[in-house]
Order: C-alpha cells, then sequence, then structure tokens
C-alpha cells in the first residue's frame, strides 16, 4: 500500500455513528434553514440582531449544538475570514450583501452549509453572491469529471476565481464532515489533501470569494456530490 493510500484511509475514517442516510437528511436541514434564515433577514436590521435570530431557528430546528459558530455577515464584514469577529453594529443596507454560514449538529451528525444573498439591485454584488455558487459548481465539477484532489481543486479555484475578478480566501478550504466531532479523524482543510476526497466520509466545499480593492465577498458552500444531488443546477 502506498504512502498517499495510507494518508487516505487514516484521513477518511469514521467512527461508528457514521451514517450516510443521516448525514443526508442533516444537510436538507441545513438548507433549509439557510434559506429560512435568509428570509427573514431585513435591510435596516443590526448584524448581532439577525445571528441571534438565526439561533433561534436552529434551536427551534433542533439544531441547537453548532460543531462552529453561527454566522450572519453584513456588508463589509463579509469580507472576513472564518473564526473572525465581526466588526459590532453594522446594519443592512437597503443595495447591500449578506451571507450565511452555519455548522449546526442534529443528534449525532454534522451539518455544514453557507450562502449568499442580496438586497437592492446593486449589480456587482449580485454578481458576487451569484459568482460563489457559480465558482463552487465549476470547481465541483472538476472534482466529479477529473477525480481531482483536495489541493488541485483549490489550486483551480484560486485561478477560476480571479479569472472571474475575484480573490479566493483560502483561509476557507474545504474540509471533511462526518459523526460529530469529525475533527478527533482529521481536523485540516480539503485543500491540504493529495488525494482524491470521496463519499465516505462526505466532504465539504467552500468558495469565499471577496472583491480585490472593495469591502465585500461572498460565501457559498456545500457537500462535494455529484450532479444527481444538484438538481437546480445548470451548467
Amino acid at each position: 500500500m502506498t504512502t498517499v493510500a495510507l494518508e487516505k484511509s487514516a484521513l477518511e475514517k469514521v467512527g461508528e455513528a457514521y451514517s450516510p442516510d443521516q448525514m443526508f437528511k442533516v444537510r436538507g436541514f441545513t438548507r433549509g434553514a439557510i434559506h429560512e434564515i435568509a428570509a427573514r433577514v431585513r435591510p435596516g436590521m443590526v448584524e448581532e440582531d439577525a445571528v441571534e435570530m438565526a439561533r433561534d431557528i436552529l434551536a427551534e430546528r433542533g439544531m441547537v449544538q453548532g460543531w462552529h459558530d453561527v454566522y450572519v455577515r453584513f456588508g463589509t464584514n463579509t469580507t472576513k475570514t472564518f473564526g473572525a469577529a465581526s466588526d459590532p453594529g453594522v446594519i443592512l443596507g437597503a443595495d447591500d450583501i449578506f451571507l450565511i454560514d452555519i455548522g449546526p449538529v442534529f443528534q449525532k451528525w454534522e451539518g455544514d452549509g453557507g450562502d449568499t444573498f442580496v438586497t437592492g439591485t446593486n449589480p456587482d454584488k449580485a454578481r458576487c453572491a451569484v459568482d460563489a455558487r457559480k465558482l463552487f459548481h465549476i470547481v465541483r465539477k472538476k472534482w466529479e469529471a477529473e477525480k481531482a484532489s483536495g489541493r488541485a481543486l483549490y489550486d483551480f479555484a484560486v485561478v477560476e476565481a480571479r479569472r472571474m475578478g475575484w480573490e479566493l480566501n483560502l483561509d476557507l478550504s474545504g474540509h471533511r464532515l462526518s459523526e460529530f466531532p469529525h475533527e478527533v479523524h482529521y481536523p485540516g482543510g480539503m485543500a491540504d489533501v493529495d488525494f482524491t476526497p470521496t463519499g465516505g466520509p462526505l466532504w465539504v466545499l467552500e468558495m469565499h470569494i471577496r472583491h480585490p480593492t472593495e469591502k465585500y465577498g461572498a460565501f457559498y458552500e456545500d457537500m462535494l456530490l455529484d450532479d444527481s444531488y444538484f438538481p437546480d443546477f445548470k451548467a
């Protein structure tokens, strides 16, 4: 057995509680919660109030033990990297952008997802939100078609983001997802692995893009899966 195969075996290890069916169920809960949170966000809200509202929604759905913090970022805070504190008191404007990033745990299984939304009609911010999703699918398709390694996927994503006019934040570079907590098996990023991420455990693909000169960005995150899991995707 090669060294790479040994690393892959170790890094993709799962525990007794791991269940793909339950993981996909939590994925559905997570995507639904993101859109419910987004639907309740309104211009004039203060970011901190939106975060509390998001936590309440997750609690109502039985997803109370997040494996990472709840992030709802407004405006200039959308450039912040994972784990960084938002600047306080940011109010969502009428022509603005906001992102949501949640990592809820439902019973024994982890969810993780993110998306970006806009208010008003600012075309540049709208394109930023669309391009984060578009970049996710461009990179996902490379994985699906070429069985590219995690490192190759993010090397490719950097180039594609630049081609689209954005900078890619490599502090958010994908990770595995499994029974809680996945970090006991591998706490690192997908961009650091030299093998093809597979379906057991599941892996999460993250795309955080930022404007090269302006103070806004966009984020999209979902499981790394084939086209059959994305019925609304149009190549």
